[in-house]
């Protein structure tokens, strides 16, 4: 046959390479997925929904995802994949039609402090650059301007070779300059230590007045103290010499011998600014976090003036403007101000920056400034963050997957996230979303939702197909899609008022609010207006105020709901006193571990550069306790058996007869309360998805006392069904008497509330006042706001 008859017969019919056209899944049984087989459509927008815990993550990270990922990992030669995480293969029969995976996710963006949304987006590196090109005097390279280098000078002898066998040592020196202010060492913050909350000076080492968290006298730290030499262990800190205090408190790491082992010591403070204060404060663990907030006082450097540069940085300017300064100005006001620059030299690295800073104000994220640190972003600007720098890729065939990327989005900023799913999808790409917002299922061109229940009951594929039929199927997503929430016809009164007055924290504009107390207050408005600003710059840090923010929880396999809530103290402590044993013996990682797992239940075999192969203790069947433990029983069942059990049969179980314990029943009751009866208590926090985990630490603060709780968006992670609980629990804080403050974008939570608090009109500076607060039928009435007309075309009014 001719090339030009073969050209011909092609293009009357499709060429083979067009027929691959879907990502065929078959036999998924990753976490609880029950054998799941689907087709996906390629080059479209699907969507994945259904209840919390239903199996969406497991099937669109933990199985397509995760194996995109795997097996473009090995393509790379077993030298770089040591360098790489290994991946497992996912438990699955078939994947077929993968392409290239590229997943945004909710996390936070890192809890390192130095992190800023600038050095997070390069837009800090183009900045650098323009101005060690640009800026006057010129002091150097584009490391003169990071606060990240420091400025290392050195001097001394060096050997200059001069012909044959000749050398000569002359003198000279050695001048790097770094943009790092030396004082705050690029922090933009300094600390002191209050020393009170360190030791009690009444003490004596070896009495225990050191009052820092990990710092047992009756571990290898007092052996350290003890053999160093540098002080009595029997003399109160109070009587300490200068020389003692000082070596006590900041002697620098220092190599010592204690019996006869070598070991560094270095001061308590020293230790401390490498191992907490390094390190995001809102990332450390609670207990450590407590301490550093109790002990340690962060104040602006003075010499910097919190803008983290030295002098010589911030002396170079272009248009009269240092890199400080444009660092701290709005995206959407610098965006401007680069676009005014007209300096061809550098015209490429401008039109870069440009589209960088335009992509911020597209995503609707203009409102911040490129010297936020990275930790304070909320989990939804987090993941918009992300997204930035695949907005401009120029790559096609892509599957991107997103976990519900409208969190933190207010319902006028969602129509923007959803345009923005769209152009990926119109450039030839794939796109995957996890999402429970009305407002994203609707815009998807397939619709695959799972359950029909959470955890052991879900895992199946309930419907797949187009939206008008999901709203007509018969499962909890097309039942629920169409739910609106009515506006009560009662209000209930407050008992009192929290007053703001002049709050002017980030972009605020000298509030005044009397909060109402005693009843369901929301604070609303679009992201970037002002909310978390006015919540925890003004009231959270008053007496009697408990906050529940988004923070994620974190934990390991060895952490499960029982070790996280508290819950396993009170049994063990009723399995110890039922048969005459200390309770450590039902720890699965202290005395009753199983001697084989240590503890885990798996044992681990490494292989190097390929993926770790997890396999069951033969020993403990992984029960991950000692045979001996398990013959003791409470209530008929050993302590394997209870931590099999789930929350809603634990219930029963510890509610009467003798396995009655109300310490543990009370603990399970508000498990029960947040929808998470079907949680196995031994289940891995690892294995718990979003919303899981989100109620999981809802019902763990709630037992907290306060007399006014704070709910930093609640309905994260929430199918539209678990939405109800929600409001169910709040009522009854509220009628039990709490005052009840909730950060929120969902119209449910905003047509249920008794009192809410709009602030705007718009987000950054063109945010931060109050334009409404009022009850919602009043906000619905006037429709004089963003928040009110997105809440009456809700409500139906």
């Amino acid at each position: 046959m001719s090339i030009a008859a073969s050209t011909e017969t092609e293009s009357s019919a499709s060429h083979v390479a067009d027929t691959h056209d879907l990502i065929r899944v078959q036999g998924a049984r990753e976490n609880n997925l029950k054998d799941v087989s689907i087709d996906i459509p390629k080059r479209r927008l699907t969507v994945f929904t259904g209840v919390s815990g239903s199996g969406k993550s497991s099937l669109v990270f933990g199985t397509i995802a995760a194996e995109s990922q795997r097996m473009i990992n090995e393509t790379y030669s077993a030298f770089v994949q040591g360098f790489m995480p290994s991946l497992s293969r996912p438990d699955v029969d078939m994947l077929e039609g993968l392409t290239t995976a590229i997943i945004v996710d909710q996390e936070r963006m890192g809890s390192n402090p130095r992190s800023t949304v600038g050095t997070a987006t390069d837009a800090n590196a183009m900045l650098r650059i323009l101005f060690s090109r640009l800026g006057h005097p010129h002091i150097g390279s584009p490391n003169a301007y990071s606060f990240n280098v420091p400025t290392v000078k050195a001097s001394g002898a060096i050997t200059v070779e001069r012909g044959e066998g000749k050398t000569k040592t002359e003198k000279a020196s050695f001048n790097r300059l770094g943009g790092m202010c030396s004082r705050c060492e690029g922090m933009g913050s300094v600390s002191d230590f209050d020393f009170t909350a360190l030791y009690d000076d009444s003490k004596s080492l070896s009495e225990g007045a050191l009052t820092v968290p990990g710092y047992s006298m009756d571990g290898w730290y007092g052996r350290i103290f003890s053999g160093t030499g540098y002080f009595n262990m029997d003399k109160p800190i109070a009587k300490f010499t200068k020389k003692e205090l000082h070596d006590l408190l900041y002697r620098e790491p220092t190599k010592v011998k204690v019996e006869g082992i070598n070991l560094t010591y270095e001061g308590i403070i020293t230790k401390i600014q490498k191992s907490m204060l390094s390190k995001d404060v809102d990332a450390l663990q609670p207990h450590v976090r407590a301490f550093v907030e109790r002990a340690i006082t962060f104040t602006t450097c003075p010499e910097c003036e919190g803008t983290r540069l030295s002098p010589e940085a911030r002396s170079s300017k272009i248009q009269g403007k240092s890199i400080a300064d444009v660092c701290k100005m709005q995206i959407s006001d610098l965006a401007g101000w680069i676009r005014a620059l007209d300096e061809p030299s550098v015209a490429p690295l401008l039109k870069g920056l440009q589209h960088l800073l335009d992509s911020f104000t597209g995503i609707g994220l203009g409102y911040l400034s490129l010297d936020r640190p990275a930790g304070t972003l909320s989990g939804g600007e987090a993941q918009r963050t992300k997204m930035i720098r695949h907005l401009g890729s120029s790559l096609t065939d892509i599957t991107y997957v997103f976990d519900e990327p409208t969190i933190g989005l207010h319902p006028h900023d969602i129509e923007r996230m959803n345009q923005l799913l769209l152009q990926l999808r119109d450039k030839g790409n794939t796109v995957l979303v996890v999402e429970h917002k009305p407002e994203t299922i609707a815009i998807a061109d397939h619709v695959v939702d799972l359950g029909p229940g959470a955890g052991t009951g879900g895992g199946t594929v309930c419907f797949e197909g187009d939206l008008d039929g999901l709203r007509g199927s018969d499962t909890i997503t097309g039942r629920h899609l169409d739910d609106r929430a009515a506006i009560k016809d009662t209000f209930r009164p407050a008992t009192g008022q929290f007053e703001v007055r002049g709050a002017s924290t980030n972009n605020l504009q000298d509030v005044d609010i009397d909060i109402p107390l005693g009843v369901l207050c929301v604070l609303t408005g679009v992201a970037g207006s002002g909310k978390s600003s006015l919540v925890h710059g003004s009231v959270a840090k008053r007496d009697g105020v408990l906050v529940i923010d988004q923070g994620a929880i974190r934990g390991s396999r060895r952490s499960n709901p029982a070790t996280y809530t508290g819950l396993l103290e009170p049994i063990r402590k009723a399995f110890a006193k039922a048969n005459g044993v200390k309770p450590a013996l039902f720890s699965s990682n202290s005395e009753g571990a199983c001697p084989t797992c240590n503890g885990a239940g798996v044992i681990y075999t490494d292989l190097g550069v390929m993926a770790t192969v997890e396999s069951t203790c033969e020993e403990c069947e992984g029960k991950r306790f000692q045979a001996s433990v398990l013959e003791y029983k409470l209530g008929g069942r050993n302590i394997a058996e209870v931590l099999a059990m789930s929350v809603n049969e634990a219930e029963r179980f510890f509610s009467e007869g003798d396995a009655r314990t109300p310490a543990a029943h009370k603990i399970l009751d508000r498990l029960a309360d947040v929808g998470l009866g079907y949680l196995t208590l031994g289940q891995p926090l690892t294995t718990l998805s979003g919303g899981e985990r989100q109620r999981l630490k809802l019902a763990t603060q709630m037992s907290e006392k306060g007399d006014i709780y704070i709910l930093d968006e609640p309905t994260t992670g929430l199918h539209l069904a678990d939405v109800q609980n929600l409001l169910g629990m709040l009522d009854r804080l509220v009628e039990s008497g709490k005052s009840v403050i909730v950060i929120e974008h969902h119209q449910a939570v905003m047509a249920h509330a008794d009192w809410i608090i709009d602030l705007g009109p718009g987000a950054g500076h063109d945010g931060g006042k109050i334009v409404f607060a009022g009850t919602p039928a009043e906000l619905v009435a006037g429709r004089s706001t963003l928040t009110a007309k997105h809440l009456a075309a809700y409500v139906g009014a």
